[in-house]
């Protein structure tokens, strides 16, 4: 179970609109390694929701898989 404090955080580091790139997905339905997509946001039990550019849908448990922020291109 997460912590609420926890939960804040995850919530504040990815907030709904933020683009991600797949490190490492512990699943064999993963997205290829390097799929970038957008967080749709942060449910009750901490894994992260994501809409993948390939069109899949599967979420990121932050304790098994891996990923990282990638800038905008206007920022």
């Amino acid at each position: 179970m997460i912590k609420k404090e926890q939960l804040k955080e995850l919530r504040l580091q990815y907030p709904v609109e933020t683009r991600i790139e797949l490190i490492r997905m512990d699943d064999p339905a993963a997205p290829p390694i390097g799929t970038q997509g957008t967080v749709t946001g942060v449910d009750d039990i901490g894994d992260i929701l994501v809409d993948w550019d390939n069109g899949s849908s599967l979420n990121v448990v932050p304790e098994i898989d891996r990923i990282r922020k990638v800038a905008d291109s206007d920022e």
